[in-house]
């Protein structure tokens, strides 16, 4: 098994991407906390995962508070004796009732909104791992970043373009400081994946419109999260050991 005795924190564990990752690293031997504002999800994902290789330990608190994570890192750190990896799933453009506005129709309100919700929590739970990495020598960290952060999708509002671009802009300059302490620091930058969250979005859309999405992909499907969460797992594994600094395009070959 590949993590075996590994502690992972995963925020946004509870659905979409954090979910399927859990779901992987559990099956794998990995000491999970799954970090997620839902309280329902995190009881429904600890009833599904019991029994399996590894353990889930389920945290219910929002990513964006300070407080908050800096209490639970602390608590983790003591309860596992260190942290091996960090996998930042919080985020998404839902978070405000409209995020595909024009820049001079959205509120300064929405726009920090996004930034929190993506870049901030990004930030608050690195800050808050890596003096213990460090300490450690060792450990992983893979940040989730979008397409839209590079441009490349017409349908994203500004402020979560420039989320994502920031998370893509934080990853590799983590890599540089990080490296001498045997951390890497990458990323994934998905483009559209049929999480929970977006499926009612997608099938929202006439069939004509799905196709069009299909056929903009060169492998002619859209993306899972199971999709996401294998990449993650494999910048996780040993085998991404000399990997580190990037934010892997994972779109099927759209970008």
């Amino acid at each position: 098994m590949r993590f075996e005795d590994k502690t992972a924190v995963i925020t946004a564990a509870g659905a979409g991407i954090g979910r399927a990752t859990a779901d992987i690293l559990v099956e794998e031997g990995a000491k999970v906390v799954a970090v997620e504002i839902d309280q329902a999800r995190i009881d429904k994902m600890t009833r599904e995962l019991v029994g399996k290789a590894g353990s889930i330990d389920g945290r219910c608190i929002d990513a964006r508070d300070e407080e908050q994570v800096r209490a639970l890192i602390a608590d983790v750190e003591t309860k596992y004796d260190g942290i091996d990896f960090l996998v930042n799933a919080v985020g998404g453009s839902t978070i405000v009732d409209n995020s595909s506005v024009p820049i001079e129709e959205m509120s300064f309100e929405d726009w920090q909104k996004l930034i929190d919700f993506n870049l901030s929590a990004t930030f608050l739970l690195c800050n808050s791992v890596i003096p213990g990495m460090k300490k450690a020598v060792s450990g992983k960290i893979v940040n989730l970043a979008s397409i839209a952060g590079r441009g490349l999708s017409v349908q994203s509002s500004s402020a979560y373009a420039a989320a994502k671009g920031g998370i893509i802009a934080l990853t590799r300059k983590l890599s540089l400081e990080l490296g001498q302490y045997n951390i890497n620091v990458n990323a994934i930058a998905p483009s559209l994946t049929l999480t929970e969250r977006l499926m009612p979005h997608w099938k929202n859309l006439s069939a004509e419109s799905q196709a069009s999405e299909i056929n903009k992909v060169p492998l002619k499907r859209i993306a899972t999260a199971g999709d996401q969460a294998g990449v993650i797992a494999f910048l996780l594994s040993k085998d991404s050991d000399f990997v580190t600094g990037l934010t892997i395009d994972v779109t099927g070959g759209l970008s």
